[in-house]
């Protein structure tokens, strides 16, 4: 379990960008917290404790609700004694609950010292995710085998990666900026004509970069709401599909590559607009594609297919794969409650599955899968053009 619990911390750190970590057990006998596990240069020793009611700590796990502070030298319940003992300066932090799958706290996550902006619930509701699976895992390690605790352990790595795949086009954009910028302030000054090029480009990727980001915080949202079985209301507004999709391909093009996946389409740009949540769309589109890039071996190929029932007022979508195919056994329930949580594929959490699922019934449309072993997967997601007045039957 120490390993499990110090891989989520690392995460945890990774996505908020903090400085420190750690995680503190409730022990009942002694009605205290204890630092379980800490990463960071000036950790706390495992084992420390105190008063389970003492500290942020302390108020977090009573209430059962996360904290959010920006100074942690202005607040009163700031245990400076920890701070003292480590030699480390807390500035700000974010603590929360670690919960029993019944729903009373069983300890608390903790990071500190953002080092980039401020801290903010996009972070709280990234650090929810994590810290319900590192709950779980803390849950299965006295009630599973380490099977169970071994897929608890996908899970994280599945959102390690899936913060990689929304940076790249980040990182991408980024690096092209830093040329930008140093061509534009550097030794050669720029004609007029070119700084004008120059700063033109410059507003287009950094739009570009807050697009993306976007991306990445509604990504984790919709992650929160699906692990805590939350549904909030659509933003219902003008959709072109063939923006989702093309998003989506943005995002992933680059791992396609890697693995020699062709990214395809046809029909898609012809489709007109519907009403629809364009960000939940991006979610379920994004987990089909990705679900397929891990089933596809090198040469093979994705491929979105659209078209329109004029007369239904329907749009179908395919998303067809060439990969290894989903088995038999999964297939016939994948998208059956409560089967719908099961793997697609093997070495899979179902959490993706279940994104898709939930943002189709949200809109009113269907989803069906055909699957054949070694010749790939087709879903078909039905689309009413407006779920508000002509949903699927």
């Amino acid at each position: 379990m120490g390993e499990l619990v110090e891989e989520g911390l690392k995460i945890a750190l990774e996505v908020t960008n903090c400085q420190e970590g750690s995680v503190l057990m409730a022990n009942p006998e002694t009605e205290e917290l204890v630092f379980y596990h800490s990463v960071g240069e000036h950790a706390p020793k495992p084992g420390t404790s105190f008063p389970w009611k003492d500290g942020i700590a302390g108020s977090v796990f009573s209430t059962g609700e996360p904290l959010v502070i920006h100074d942690a030298k202005q607040d009163k319940r700031h245990m400076g004694k920890i701070d003292q003992a480590t030699g480390f300066t807390t500035r700000d932090m974010i603590a929360l609950p670690l919960k029993h799958w019944a729903g009373h706290p069983i300890g608390v996550l903790e990071v500190m010292n953002k080092q980039d902006g401020r801290l903010n619930e996009d972070d709280v509701a990234i650090l929810t995710i994590i810290g319900a699976f590192t709950a779980m895992a803390i849950e299965q390690s006295h009630l599973f085998q380490e099977a169970k605790l071994a897929e608890v352990a996908r899970m994280l790595e599945d959102i390690g990666q899936d913060v990689n795949n929304l940076l790249m086009p980040v990182r991408g954009v980024t690096s092209i900026l830093k040329d930008e910028f140093k061509e534009a302030y550097g030794v050669t000054p720029l004609n007029p004509e070119k700084a004008q090029a120059n700063y033109v480009m410059c507003q287009e990727m950094i739009g570009l970069m807050d697009y993306h980001l976007n991306l990445i915080q509604n990504r984790f949202r919709e992650t929160t709401r699906c692990i805590k079985g939350l549904t909030s209301p659509l933003q219902f507004s003008t959709c072109f599909i063939q923006h989702v999709i093309g998003s989506v391909y943005d995002t992933l093009r680059g791992i396609a590559a890697k693995q020699e996946i062709h990214l395809l389409h046809e029909g898609i740009q012809d489709l007109p607009e519907i009403q629809a949540d364009e960000s939940r769309l991006f979610n379920a589109f994004y987990n089909l594609v990705k679900n397929a890039i891990s089933e596809v071996p090198p040469g093979g190929s994705i491929l979105i297919r659209g078209n329109i029932d004029h007369q239904m007022k329907i749009l179908r979508i395919d998303v067809e794969d060439s990969g290894r195919g989903i088995p038999e056994e999964i297939l016939e329930n994948l998208f059956a409650s409560p089967a719908v949580r099961r793997r697609p594929k093997e070495g899979g959490t179902g959490l993706g599955t279940k994104i898709v699922k939930d943002v189709v019934d949200a809109h009113r449309g269907k989803i069906s899968v055909e699957s054949e072993k070694g010749k790939g997967t087709k879903f078909r997601i039905l689309l009413p053009l407006d779920p508000t007045s002509h949903p699927i039957p």
